[in-house]
């Protein structure tokens, strides 16, 4: 039993402090579903919405309707290029997003970790300036009919 100027806990009821953290209001908060502790190591968590998951989920491997659309080879790794590059984009932009409302970095590493966030976001905007102008040449080359462009041009706003 420890004591402080002559009192100990087991007389006055007083708790130590690593035992109060056992009490039951302690152990409701730690197993609530709106309180979570973060884990050594662990970053920002983006939780997307139910509708957020289904399209991340559609642009992240199916690109069957690319496959059947009966388009030129070319054409159709160039929209699934499209595809996975806007994909990535909505990534970084999450990320960025999370780093921006962190209010555990500092200053400094938050300025570090925007920095390099928007230089990735960069350079997958100018794949995907390249990818689009490569598309509108490979659709010239192959001399497609006004229906095959409709469909790339459906198939690639539906990315």
């Amino acid at each position: 039993m420890s004591s402080v100027g002559g009192i100990t806990n087991g007389s006055n009821n007083l708790q130590l402090f690593s035992e109060s953290s056992k009490s039951a209001d302690g152990e409701e908060l730690r197993v609530s579903p709106l309180v979570a502790e973060p884990l050594p190591g662990e970053g920002v968590k983006v939780s997307l919405s139910g509708a957020g998951l289904k399209k991340s989920s559609k642009a992240a491997g199916d690109d069957g309707d690319i496959e059947e659309s009966g388009l030129p080879q070319t054409i159709q790794q160039i929209l699934k290029m499209i595809r996975k590059l806007q994909q990535q984009i909505s990534e970084k932009t999450a990320e960025l997003q999370a780093v921006m409302a962190d209010k555990r970095l500092s200053p400094e590493e938050a300025r570090i970790k925007v920095g390099g966030l928007q230089a990735d976001l960069a350079t997958l905007n100018s794949g995907l300036l390249s990818a689009n102008a490569s598309l509108v040449k490979a659709m010239r080359q192959e001399s497609l009919t006004p229906e095959q462009v409709m469909k790339a041009a459906a198939l690639l706003m539906k990315s």
